[in-house]
């Protein structure tokens, strides 16, 4: 059978150190390999890594480099309306913890998210979704989190899962069930609700992960603990916000909770390193959000020499991390932690694709694997180097060119 699309005479292709890892521990980063060759893609898989001179269609790729399709495993889509103003008054000096005491923050999303239709919603989402393709995003988690009542959050959801059939990416959808405590309700009387809901999650939605942030305004590690027995019950992945805005020592609490990953981690106690790298609850870090909402940087230099499974993410929200491009977010990961190229590209592809419990099929360039990749006209070493180039000449998926960079165009043979 001839593949679909053969992408030919690559400058180098992103390759693992070995085939079938689920995810690649960033003491390892440097043996990811850059070697020249071509992909052929077929049924939506990689079918070989040779080219092959009968396919529908060829691509040029001289000069390029070929790497997985970025996975971005932490976004709060989909949600309605941006918060602009609130951007204003923090950078102006007006912490957010007092934005959020105010009604900002979270409730005011929420307010937004309410007030908008199904369609403004979606159609917000779809731009946003197809901004993210063009810098390569391949793969893409959304939450839900902004409704704060049970129907809304079960509406959020549903959303998610319309979501899913009007982009070209792949979705995966997670119940951030505890994000902000709703009006009338203390923590203890939400966290009973969540309780009743996530039932309801686990059977009639997309849902595959349960949430939850962990903060003196939000949620305690009480909670956290309950969220990974809900989570356990129903046969959902845990995931947790902690150790953003202050140090509540929530990892250890969230590493006996079976937590998949613990995402954010700028006030992360220092004893806390060496028990999350020893473990397979990946460390997803959000330098833009570190940026936008001036938080301490992450231990990123340290966890990567323990060992850890660690991520980028973009965040992407109407609030904190208003960003939707992995390439930026990774040039910012590079100088905040002191990475490498390598070190951020595994954190956007085969770690990430294992937070999302897809490492089997995403995430590297393996025979067999799903054909999500990403043609970028230079080296690896220019992503991070050019902050707020996009590098990206076009992005396949599933086997097909999903977008190509206008000057491209004239590499596209068919």
């Amino acid at each position: 059978m001839s593949a679909a699309l053969s992408i030919e005479g690559a400058r180098a292709l992103l390759l693992p150190p070995e085939p079938g890892l689920p995810y690649l521990r960033h003491d390892r980063a440097a043996e990811l390999r850059l070697e020249p060759g071509s992909i052929a893609c077929a049924d939506a898989t990689i079918a070989a890594l040779d080219e092959d001179a009968s396919a529908a269609v060829r691509f040029d790729a001289r000069g390029t480099t070929v790497v997985p399709g970025l996975v971005d495993c932490h976004t709060h889509l989909p949600w309605a309306g941006w918060r602009a103003g609130e951007y204003e008054a923090k950078v102006t000096g007006v912490p957010y913890e007092e934005i959020a005491r105010a009604g900002g923050g979270i409730a005011s999303s929420a307010r937004a998210f309410a007030a908008a239709s199904d369609d403004e919603v979606l159609r917000q989402a779809e731009g946003i979704a197809r901004e993210m393709l063009t810098w390569g995003t391949t793969t893409f988690e959304g939450k839900s989190g902004y409704g704060l009542s049970r129907d809304a959050e079960l509406r959020a959801l549903r959303l998610a899962g319309e979501l899913r059939e009007r982009v070209a990416q792949t979705t995966v959808a997670t119940a951030l069930l505890a994000h902000a405590v709703p009006p009338g309700f203390t923590a203890d009387t939400w966290m009973s609700e969540v309780e009743s809901l996530v039932g309801p999650v686990s059977s009639d939605t997309v849902a595959e992960s349960l949430d939850i942030f962990v903060e003196s305004f939000a949620f305690s590690n009480a909670h956290l603990a309950r969220m990974g027995e809900l989570a356990r019950a129903r046969g959902l992945a845990l995931r947790a916000h902690v150790e953003q805005l202050a140090t509540h020592r929530s990892v250890p609490v969230a590493l006996d909770a079976g937590a998949r990953s613990v995402d954010h981690l700028s006030r992360m106690h220092p004893d806390d390193v060496a028990p999350l790298a020893a473990s397979e609850c990946a460390a997803v870090l959000l330098p833009s959000a570190e940026l936008l909402n001036a938080e301490p940087a992450a231990p990123g230099r340290a966890l990567a020499d323990a060992g850890a499974i660690c991520v980028l993410a973009t965040d992407a929200n109407p609030g904190t991390s208003p960003v939707v491009a992995l390439p930026i977010v990774m040039a910012l990961g590079v100088r905040a932690y002191g990475w490498s190229a390598r070190e951020a590209f595994a954190a956007v592809t085969l770690n990430a694709a294992h937070v999302l419990g897809r490492s089997g099929t995403l995430g590297s360039i393996e025979s067999g694997k799903r054909a999500d990749l990403v043609i970028l006209e230079a080296g690896i070493e220019d992503v991070p180097y050019r902050l707020g180039h996009n590098p990206v000449l076009a992005v396949v998926v599933g086997g097909e060119l999903a977008w190509v960079r206008e000057d491209a165009r004239e590499r596209v043979r068919s």
